[in-house]
């Protein structure tokens, strides 16, 4: 026979699960640990992986991937401006690994009602600004077109600031702006309210137009807080970054301002540092996950040889090697561990569909910054997970297989 390894493992695993009283639950518990761990692995990789991405990707949407701003703006505490013309932004967008650049600026200032007032910083931002965030973050209202040469006189603020100062899309709210002893006061009309759970951007910053925070900065029209710079790829920011420092950084404006870079990861490292402490608890998960199905896959297997030592023996006396049965119990385990890994991704992709469709655990937003938890399918990912439980698996499955060897077809008959 081409297979006899194959052939009898296929009849071992057939025939003898069903009539073994001690081979059946074996079988079972070694297929329920695979099918078991592997379902954790998948839920706990999909589930940081989620978690992971939807913070970042909040994060970014506040601020990009890259700031180049003013030296004095990003490494001291003094709001600087610095020339954005188009000769500069030019520069930025052909820079190699740039997806998109925007301009915006900065201003404090307090927003005021009949019965309450709140100090927030005013980001202003022009048609050029990609809105996507906001827009997928919006609660009510909608967003405004802001413009770098007109005032809309709309303001786009968060859920926080609305639940404060008691605010709905389409209220009306004054705003004042202290400089040097001199208050001005602009009136606003809330254009819409946004709400993403990150604390430390809800509790502070609304959007309004470019040309308005720019005149209240006294600069002038090319003068802006700095411009941010969205990449390809994630994963190559600081490639980017460091083309930036070469054609970029250190080069004075026309106004004799620096110029400087600074990525999201650098601005908010407690954040970044946070999210990879999150890889460890998956290396550990994994790690905890495969000693579960190698151990019943080794018991299981054992307990399989020794059930079959009659029948070892009798191989044996027919002229069968010690690789050949080897092989015999190595195919055994490869079906025990395949109909426990189909059990396993049926349960762990069944788990991770029902919550990214359905939302049904759900978490305290103020401590997590989503209020469920975020699941992120991602086939390669998941591939490899199978790879490496079926490599691993079959990979302790060698030391019991070599317990063949030690069968005597002599002695073969006491285990009957």
């Amino acid at each position: 026979m081409k297979n006899l390894p194959l052939f009898i493992a296929k009849r071992i695993y057939k025939v003898g699960e069903g009539t073994k009283r001690v081979s059946r639950p074996a079988i079972r518990i070694a297929t329920a640990g695979v099918a078991i761990g592997l379902a954790v692995m998948i839920v706990s990789v999909s589930i940081v992986l989620g978690f992971k991405h939807t913070i970042r990707d909040k994060v970014v949407g506040f601020g990009c991937h890259i700031s180049v701003a003013n030296f004095m703006s990003l490494h001291g505490r003094e709001a600087r401006p610095v020339c954005m013309d188009d000769s500069m932004m030019n520069v930025l967008r052909s820079t190699d690994g740039v997806k998109h650049v925007q301009r915006y600026t900065l201003k404090q200032g307090i927003l005021k009602t009949d019965n309450d007032f709140l100090g927030v910083t005013f980001k202003g931002i022009a048609s050029e600004y990609d809105t996507t965030f906001v827009h997928d973050n919006l609660v009510s209202g909608h967003v405004p077109a802001f413009s770098d040469s007109i005032s809309s006189g709309k303001l786009l603020i968060s859920k926080t600031m609305a639940d404060k100062l008691k605010l709905n899309a389409g209220d009306r709210v004054f705003a004042y702006f202290v400089d040097d002893g001199d208050v001005r006061v602009r009136r606003f009309t809330i254009g819409g309210v946004y709400q993403t759970n990150l604390a430390q951007f809800d509790n502070i910053l609304c959007y309004t137009d470019l040309y308005t925070t720019t005149r209240l900065n006294n600069w002038q029209k090319d003068q802006v807080s700095g411009a941010e710079v969205a990449v390809n790829d994630f994963d190559k920011i600081n490639d980017v970054e460091n083309r930036f420092v070469q054609k970029v950084n250190r080069i004075t404006d026309h106004y004799g301002e620096t110029y400087s870079s600074e990525t999201i990861v650098d601005t908010y490292p407690q954040i970044f540092t946070w999210l990879d402490l999150l890889d460890l608890n998956v290396w550990i998960i994994l790690a905890l996950m495969l000693c579960v199905a190698g151990f019943t896959m080794i018991s299981g297997l054992l307990i399989i040889i020794l059930e079959r030592t009659g029948m070892i023996g009798v191989l044996k006396a027919l002229g069968a090697g010690n690789k050949t049965i080897g092989r015999v119990f190595l195919w055994f385990g490869a079906f025990v561990i395949g109909k426990g890994m189909l059990i396993g991704n049926i349960i762990g992709i069944g788990l991770i569909a029902i919550q990214k469709f359905t939302g049904m655990v759900k978490l305290d937003a103020a401590t997590y910054y989503v209020d469920t938890v975020p699941v992120e399918f991602n086939v390669p990912v998941l591939l490899l997970i199978n790879v490496g439980t079926l490599a691993v698996s079959l990979f302790v499955l060698l030391a019991p297989s070599c317990l063949v060897a030690t069968v005597h077809p002599a002695k073969s008959m006491r285990y009957e």
